[in-house]
């Protein structure tokens, strides 16, 4: 493979093939507990996807100097530092949207997609590679809260980023914006990128 070819393979994983949310199955506490409406579902998105893409970069300069027996607490040690970043960040400039995601900010300090990137890919591998790696991993995590957020709205408040979409006489479906809509929208979600791959799978056979 040439490196043209793995440089875009690094970029494009995360955004169907390795996809946190609908391939992995990872990250599910936020997943499930902010997408509620798309603008809480992308604000989630984009503030895992900054502590993924600075973790990374970190972890990958300093994978000379870190420990093997200690790089676990390291790697925490280092996304934490991120995150209260983000954490500082958001309350100061979008305070609704801090209290509207609330505990799941400090909680990026233990997703599994955070930690996980930094262990199997950051640890491994150049600068450039895990900057690349932060990015589709974080764009397709985003996207995926992003349609879980505009979805479970649409149909829960009738509504698109606070802006309605339909009339006075439009019913919404209350139970889209509680916690079993988001079950609910994430399974469907799963099936139907189940569904996808096993077209795109016959289709190479």
């Amino acid at each position: 493979m040439s490196t043209k070819n793995s440089i875009g393979t690094v970029l494009t994983e995360g955004l169907w093939r390795s996809n946190p949310v609908l391939i992995l199955l990872l990250g599910m506490c936020p997943t499930l507990g902010v997408t509620s409406s798309a603008i809480n579902g992308i604000g989630m998105g984009l503030a895992t996807t900054f502590v993924l893409i600075m973790s990374n970069l970190v972890v990958s300069a300093m994978r000379g100097i870190i420990p093997k027996k200690m790089r676990i607490p390291c790697f925490i040690v280092i996304i934490a530092s991120f995150v209260t970043i983000v954490e500082m960040l958001t309350q100061a400039f979008t305070p609704a949207l801090y209290k509207a995601l609330g505990v799941f900010i400090p909680l990026i300090v233990v997703n599994c997609i955070v930690l996980g990137r930094s262990e199997a890919f950051a640890y491994k591998n150049s600068v450039f590679r895990s900057l690349l790696d932060g990015i589709g991993m974080g764009i397709g995590f985003t996207l995926a809260l992003g349609i879980m957020g505009t979805i479970r709205e649409i149909l829960g408040n009738g509504s698109i980023l606070g802006n309605p979409l339909f009339g006075e006489h439009f019913s919404p479906m209350l139970i889209m914006i509680m916690p079993p809509g988001a079950f609910l929208t994430l399974g469907y979600l799963l099936g139907l990128a189940n569904y996808i791959n096993r077209m795109r799978a016959r289709k190479g056979a």
